[in-house]
């Protein structure tokens, strides 16, 4: 079972919103949180972002930026940007992008849950960024940012949402930059709220989409307070994390792109007549082509995009990761052919999320900065919720979810 809660967040009041509201602080470098946070002290990077308040090239894991954070997340609250609701609720996030739009309920997840694999991952997370968050959310005591979740599509949970749908929202913006719609509605009712709960309590999982590092660091931090708390009970606010959780069959996983520095000494034809023994190589001139079926892929390279069909046999459809268009790729193009067998570490690979356009493969190389450019077809929720089911891991770079959520909207304090 998926054990939820409702949670007393604290917010923006209406008219601060999209003063406050940001992007996540994993989307960008510290610069440009810079520069979108010029002119306004209410932007949440002050928070999720505190290097911005120090003088350029400050380390942003200095122990001065993380306690920063803290001075800046009590200084919002001191000033009325930020506001607590006096009771416990749940809350609804709608997100709007190219007219379609997916709506997200937010919930305390629970901490064990987490522990026990009941909230399933599909990636591996490293130490140092989980250490990052760790500080960040020991300093503040809350979870000032969600992760993001999916379930199960569930017909109780639509009605509920419909329900307040139809209403008033408390916020409803387009976000500056990237022209997504971001909608919030309160779910108040406690009828609705004890329905929510006993939805998610009939599921037998949650899944992370986006956040592996967030939900690590969140679930961390509530295991070591309830460790070191002589007299924790289990009912504590720090037994629990903010994630906002989306119907299944409601969001898409667009494409996660390569681009390599070099063809690993070979020419561009004996590239090509290398990736033959494994594909069947079709030119498709100078027009962009995107792939259209799974196993299909497109080649960028020398002013011409190509075709790529895996051949019959070079794959294992009955093999969760072993049928994963990444996994293809990885083995049969970038280690095979290549030499890039560590797509973490090795710096001769970059990645490029389909949200910028195949267009954006094709500059990259024809600056000369890359020598050639692999587009995938995107990774389905199925096989994503199949894989974290069989307790698998998906290779690195395979999901890029879009959009992202907005932080700033509610935060979760632990105490």
């Amino acid at each position: 079972m998926a054990t939820v809660k409702p949670f007393r967040g604290i917010r923006p009041p209406q008219e601060f919103v999209e003063q406050v509201a940001s992007r996540p602080y994993d989307v960008l470098n510290s610069e440009e949180a810079r520069q979108e946070a010029f002119g306004n002290e209410k932007s949440l990077y002050h928070i999720i972002k505190p290097e911005i308040d120090f003088p350029e090239g400050t380390d942003e894991h200095d122990p001065k930026v993380y306690a920063k954070a803290a001075e800046n997340f009590q200084l919002f609250q001191d000033r009325g940007w930020l506001v607590q609701d006096d009771k416990e609720l749940y809350y609804i996030y709608a997100q709007t992008m190219n007219g379609k739009t997916q709506y997200g309920l937010v919930v305390g997840a629970y901490v064990p849950d987490y522990m026990n694999g009941s909230i399933k991952k599909h990636e591996l997370t490293r130490r140092d960024k989980e250490e990052d968050r760790m500080k960040h959310v020991r300093v503040n005591n809350a979870n000032i940012e969600p992760v993001f979740f999916a379930y199960p599509d569930n017909t109780a949970l639509d009605t509920i949402v419909a329900k307040y749908i139809a209403g008033e929202p408390v916020y409803d913006f387009i976000a500056p930059g990237d022209g997504f719609g971001h909608t919030f509605w309160i779910v108040d009712d406690p009828a609705d709220i004890e329905a929510i709960t006993q939805a998610f309590a009939a599921m037998p999982s949650l899944y992370i989409a986006d956040g592996h590092h967030r939900s690590a660091a969140a679930a961390l931090v509530g295991a070591e307070k309830a460790r070191q708390n002589a007299n924790h009970t289990g009912n504590e606010e720090y037994n629990y994390f903010m994630a906002v959780c989306f119907p299944a069959g409601q969001l898409t996983i667009i494409d996660y792109n390569r681009v390599v520095k070099d063809l690993n000494g070979l020419s561009p034809a004996q590239f090509l007549a290398a990736l033959a023994k494994n594909f069947i190589v079709e030119e498709k001139g100078a027009g962009i082509y995107k792939p259209a079926v799974l196993h299909n892929f497109a080649l960028y390279l020398d002013g011409k995009w190509y075709s790529l069909t895996a051949r019959p046999g070079t794959y294992n459809d009955n093999d969760p990761i072993g049928t994963l268009d990444v996994t293809i790729s990885s083995n049969l193009i970038l280690d095979e052919i290549l030499g890039i067998k560590d797509l973490r570490s090795d710096k001769r690979i970059d990645f490029v999320g389909g949200i910028r356009g195949l267009g954006e493969l094709g500059k990259r190389v024809d600056s000369g900065e890359m020598k050639a450019a692999l587009a995938l077809y995107p990774v389905s929720m199925k096989q994503l919720m199949d894989i974290a089911d069989t307790g698998n891991i998906m290779p690195p770079k395979t999901t890029w979810f879009e959009p992202k959520l907005r932080s700033g909207l509610v935060i979760h304090q632990l105490f």
